[in-house]
């Protein structure tokens, strides 16, 4: 039975193109008022997914729910939605006011009520006084306003955004993430956004689906995503990490001993020791910002403090990245930068708390 708390449901949906299959039995749900991206490489199968969300394009097998109904044969015209693109997708020929009101001129709306929905819109995306004006006369800023504006005047059940920002500067695109879950928040509506940017996903999502392959790879709270990867490709592609094969040796009061295949060992608490799944191979996951650096030893409280030297130093404003050698590895270090940088060259210890060793079960994903 469908469950109608969720906008939208993918059950064991399918996607082939000929002998290509570019989704693989995805089973989803898009919570209802909630804001959920689709995250991965170019060619994962994102793009693909919110497509045939939209009826764009066709599902080869399984599924699709959208409200509870089963919406595979119908068209697009039909599923209520808004979608914006990366493109914008205005016509360069109307006005602000007829690009907007052109879903609702097909749907036997009084004028009056057009003109006030469409000023509605305007004034939701802070736009109050371009209604005349053409999309050339706009900056690509405002025309993305806009092309916002005209998918959400018509009150779709579901919003999908196909990376609308990637077209933007840097400091624009960070003031339209915050424009954008502004008025998903304000308007209530299911937003599907799909995106190859982790800090756009990481910072915009009630929900994080990270895709690769065609597969999805882990779905879930942003920060649980981020904390405890499911497997090395969403440890490696969110974020920045040090991955390294090794296997689980034994207690170390409170803790248990990581031995890594570089010659290191690491500790680690229970609860990542039973994500190892009763498998001695593993894979440690240190995330780069949470590795500690000083010039002492500071083993001990479970923290294991790794010898090694500077070879990079990345600056990143606020930060730092180090690329540090220990044992014929490298390592990757963030930290913020204080009054007296680490510099290249120098001798350097790397302190690594149990808390922050994820474990994966092998060494394959």
């Amino acid at each position: 039975m469908a469950d109608t708390k969720n906008a939208v449901e993918l059950q064991n949906v399918v996607k082939r193109y000929g002998e290509f299959t570019a989704v693989k039995r995805i089973d989803l749900t898009v919570p209802d008022n909630s804001f959920v991206t689709f995250l991965g490489p170019s060619g994962c199968g994102k793009t693909t997914t919110l497509r045939m969300i939209a009826g764009l394009t066709d599902i080869t097998e399984g599924d699709l729910l959208i409200r509870g109904k089963r919406v595979n044969s119908l068209p697009i015209h039909k599923r209520n939605l808004g979608l914006v693109f990366q493109n914008y997708a205005l016509f360069p020929h109307k006005s602000i006011f007829d690009n907007i009101a052109f879903g609702l001129k097909y749907r036997k709306i009084s004028k009056s009520d057009i003109r006030d929905k469409v000023n509605r819109a305007l004034d939701l995306v802070q736009l109050p006084n371009v209604a005349e004006r053409y999309p050339s006369q706009l900056s690509g800023g405002q025309q993305q306003r806009i092309a916002l504006a005209r998918a959400i005047v018509i009150e779709p059940d579901v919003l999908l955004l196909d990376e609308p920002l990637s077209a933007l500067d840097a400091n624009l695109r960070e003031e339209m993430r915050v424009e954008l879950k502004r008025i998903q928040r304000e308007l209530g509506i299911a937003t599907v956004f799909v995106t190859h940017d982790q800090s756009e996903a990481l910072a915009m999502s009630d929900k994080l689906v990270v895709m690769n392959n065609g597969f999805v790879e882990q779905e879930g709270a942003p920060q649980d995503v981020y904390n405890n990867p499911a497997s090395a490709f969403v440890a490696d592609f969110l974020g920045h990490s040090n991955i390294i094969a090794g296997a689980l040796g034994g207690p170390d009061a409170a803790f248990t001993n990581v031995n890594l295949q570089s010659g290191e060992t690491l500790l680690t608490t229970d609860e990542q020791t039973a994500k190892a799944n009763g498998s001695k191979d593993v894979r440690a996951v240190i995330r780069a910002e949470k590795i500690g650096l000083s010039e002492q030893d500071g083993s001990g409280d479970g923290v294991i403090s790794i010898p090694g030297k500077i070879k990079t130093v990345d600056y990143l404003g606020q930060q730092a990245r180090y690329f540090v050698e220990a044992n014929g590895r490298d390592w990757q270090v963030i930290n913020p930068i204080d009054a007296r940088p680490h510099q290249e060259g120098a001798d350097i210890f790397m302190h690594i708390a149990a808390r922050n060793c994820v474990l994966l079960p092998g060494h394959q994903d």
